[in-house]
């Protein structure tokens, strides 16, 4: 499953002497000296193991997203070239897009974060109110 891979780390010989002392030490010794080096200097030999913290909407875990979905909240004073950017990014008839950008709602979905985000930049040109979800 998992390779074994060895990486060789070439130490001083104050740095082996160090090591030759604390591999000397009793179990509860070097845990002594790990919590001295944690308290002193606020490092640790664990692991770094970092909590996802969950997500406003509820208990899901905050990943980042790599899809998401153009929502447009508000057409603004600019209807029509709203309607015009609808219709070049989803190839919808004039009515449907005109349909769209007056009551709002999802223009694409499942859309790579690169384009969505491009997307939302031509909205807001043409002054258009849009979120990714």
């Amino acid at each position: 499953m998992s390779e074994d891979t060895t990486v060789t780390i070439e130490l001083s010989k104050a740095e082996q002497g160090v090591v030759d002392a604390i591999e000397k030490l009793t179990v509860i010794e070097a845990a002594n000296v790990a919590k001295y080096f944690e308290e002193k200097y606020g490092i640790s030999a664990a692991p770094a193991v970092v909590a996802a913290a969950p997500a406003a909407g509820g208990g899901e875990t905050a990943e980042e997203k790599s899809e998401f979905n153009v929502v447009l909240k508000d057409c603004g004073d600019k209807k029509i070239g709203v309607i015009k950017v609808i219709r070049e990014i989803t190839g919808l008839g004039l009515g449907d897009a005109k349909g769209l950008a007056e009551s709002g709602g999802t223009i694409k979905e499942n859309v790579k974060k690169d384009e969505a985000e491009e997307m939302k930049k031509k909205f807001e040109d043409a002054g258009a109110k849009v979120e990714l979800e």
